[in-house]
């Protein structure tokens, strides 16, 4: 065990009163308590405990609803070079981040219907699980096929080293 040093004084009301007195040092054991305790949570009441095996099936579900969201990043952000094709300038763009937030509110429906049993805390992943993921791969894709679609259309006036 440690030991630490007390000091055993009374506090002096002046500073020339601490020169005159001589402080006097003990050792006193001082044992820190082993016990502890865990914080209790708020909804620890409301929620019940899962069992391992309601664990694992909400993780594989959860595992299940990311993996769907970049696949669908993917396919949607090559959709949508060719589906908004036809319209030019700032609208393009912004038919296309209307059709990601579409496709992605879509996901959360096939969330809700997948059933997850979720504390009550847990109840914003629906929502949360993958969204970056999702945004920035649909984003990639977009430029990705966009670029490799118009690699020979654009006329620019600065010379492309591939064509």
């Amino acid at each position: 065990m440690a030991k630490f040093k007390k000091k055993k004084s009374k506090p002096t009301p002046d500073s020339e009163d601490s020169k005159k007195e001589s402080v006097k040092e003990e050792s006193i054991d001082i044992v820190p308590e082993t016990e502890k305790t865990e914080p209790v949570s708020e909804n620890s009441s409301t929620d019940p405990p899962m069992n391992p095996a309601e664990k694992s099936d909400k993780d594989k579900k959860l595992n299940k609803l990311f993996w769907l969201r970049v696949g669908l990043a993917v396919i949607a952000g090559i959709a949508a070079t060719f589906i908004f094709e036809g319209i030019e300038g700032e609208d393009r763009r912004w038919a296309s981040i209307a059709f990601m937030i579409v496709i992605f509110a879509g996901t959360i429906v096939v969330a809700k219907g997948m059933k997850m049993q979720l504390p009550s805390s847990d109840r914003k992943k629906i929502v949360t699980q993958g969204i970056g993921s999702y945004v920035f791969m649909y984003l990639f894709m977009w430029i990705l096929s966009y670029t490799l679609v118009n690699v020979g259309s654009g006329t620019t006036g600065i010379p492309s080293p591939i064509s």
